[in-house]
């Protein structure tokens, strides 16, 4: 398997696992890779560093924990190491099940902020800077924003988030 650092063409990183590089081009050509951020499929391979297995690197890691003796130091640190990326079994799974999957669970969120949540419609910058600063009662509240208003809210410190868009909703 062949990790690749990823980048699409709204700049957003993420990694991908193929069986080989033909695969991870042939994926491409057919559209069957995405960004997990916004979706877009024009998906080109980002710079990544190459993981070098050292000698020293293999003997550290066969060898049988000591817990008496402290670790022998070398001349040189170790590189750090990339940080770690949490793989659950739907990660592996095939590209269209693992979107069904996707939508499933933003469905799930989306219900689940709808059903606890007040919709206030239009109104919604205005309503989020009047809990912003003490002049109603703070609660859950959803509704609609433009992307210029909701850039101004996120400026003046008030944390927002985009409702998830889910397939039905473009129809």
């Amino acid at each position: 398997m062949i990790r690749y650092t990823l980048v699409c063409d709204s700049a957003h990183s993420f990694e991908g696992w193929f069986r080989n590089s033909d695969d991870f081009e042939a994926q491409c050509a057919r559209q069957l890779v995405g960004c997990p951020i916004c979706g877009a499929v024009d998906i080109k391979k980002g710079l990544m560093a190459p993981s070098v297995s050292t000698s020293r690197a293999r003997e550290a890691l066969s060898a049988p924990a000591n817990t008496d003796e402290p670790p022998a130091q070398t001349s040189a640190p170790a590189p750090a190491a990339p940080a770690a990326v949490s793989m659950q079994p739907s990660a592996l799974l095939p590209v269209d099940v693992r979107q069904k999957e996707i939508v499933e669970a933003l469905r799930e969120v989306r219900a689940r902020i709808v059903e606890n949540s007040e919709n206030v419609g239009r109104d919604f910058a205005a309503e989020a800077r009047k809990m912003h600063y003490g002049e109603t009662e703070a609660r859950s509240i959803y509704g609609e924003t433009t992307s210029q208003d909701a850039e101004a809210l996120l400026d003046e410190g008030i944390a927002v988030l985009p409702l998830p868009e889910l397939p039905e909703d473009k129809n």
